[in-house]
Formats: C-alpha cells, structure tokens, sequence
C-alpha cells in the first residue's frame, strides 16, 4: 500500500511537471524534487522517466476504455433511444474521466507521442479503437436516419478533438461543475449530427 502511494505521488507530481514543462522539459530530478526525494531513491519506485509517463497514459487509456464498456453494456437508455442517447452516453462518460483527473488527462492528450515507438504503437491503436465506438454510434445513426448526411470518421474525430479541448481550461475549482459541462457536450455533440430541421 505504502509502494502504491508513493507511486501515485510520483506519477501526480510528474503529471503537474509534464504539463508546465512537458515531458521533454521535465528531468528525473524535477520529479524526485517535486516528491521531495533524492534522485537515485527515485528509481527504486520507477525505472525511468518513460516509465513514468507510460504509467500515466496507460492507465487514462484503460480509464477511458471502462467508461465506454460501461456505456455499451448497460445504458438501458442507448437499447431504447438508439444511437442519439448512445452518443450522448459516450460524451458524458468521456467528460467524466477528463474532469476526474485533469492532470493525468492532459498527459494523455498532450503528451502521448512522447512514448517510445512500441508504446507509442499501442497507445496509438487503443486511441483508434476508442474513437471507434464513437465512429459506430455515428454511423448507426446515419444508417436509420437519426443524424444527418455526415461522415462518421470525421464527426467522430471533430467530438473526440472538442471534447479533448476540456484539458486546456477545465478547472475544479472553476465554475462549471463536471456534470454541467458533460451534459452542455452532450448536447452540442448531438446538435452536431442531427439532420437539418432538427431530430427525426
């Protein structure tokens, strides 16, 4: 337990670093001093700076990935009301891990690219099959009807890039609460696909 706190410490104070410096501007010192631990005791917690940002990405890979399963298994909602309600449930959990760990979350979308070229890889085609859920939904909704004429991979790609946006701004202790931004995305999302004249 002891060994799982001061490994959350390190990977909290290393995502705070890789946000104001990011992850090339950031030195294995700058986080043991952040933690408040010499340089070599670091590595008896982590094997590298790589391993570090890894860590972080990995798991808000894996974070957003539940939240979609949880989503596509459960939401009595989306087997009633189609793919309109099924976007709507992607966007809100989407949102809901962004805002649960802010800092982690801006690792992951800024900072990815900066993993070696095998995790990179994988973080690479997670993101794809992420994106693609998003994709289905839409593209569901275009086949009966429910969204307008629209390219799915392309929409997807607009919501998820908007949605990725909340790590610029998003505060908690800013005015918007994380349920209030979820549904305002939720709805824009929709407004986004539906087809002229409004909902069918």
């Amino acid at each position: 337990m002891v060994e799982t706190t001061r490994r959350r410490e390190i990977e909290s104070a290393a995502s705070t670093l890789f946000r104001e410096r990011g992850y090339s501007g950031t030195s294995v010192r700058d986080i043991a001093r952040a933690v408040d631990i010499q340089g070599a005791s670091l590595y008896a917690h982590v094997s590298s700076k790589q391993d570090v940002l890894w860590s972080i990405v990995e798991r808000m890979a894996s974070r957003f990935e539940a939240a979609a399963d949880v989503v596509e298994a459960g939401d009595p909602g989306a087997l009633v009301f189609g793919p309109r309600v099924q976007l709507m449930s992607l966007v809100r959990a989407h949102v809901r891990v962004l805002t649960d760990d802010v800092e982690a979350a801006r690792v992951f979308v800024r900072e990815w690219q900066a993993l070696e070229a095998g995790r990179r890889d994988s973080i690479a085609s997670r993101r794809d099959a992420y994106e693609a859920r998003f994709r289905a939904a839409i593209d569901i909704g275009v086949e009966i009807g429910a969204f307008g004429d629209i390219d799915p991979a392309l929409t997807a790609t607009y919501i998820l890039t908007a949605l990725n946006g909340l790590v610029s701004w998003y505060s908690p202790t800013g005015r918007l609460s994380p349920r209030t931004i979820a549904e305002a995305y939720a709805d824009l999302s929709v407004r986004a696909v539906q087809p002229p004249g409004g909902p069918s």
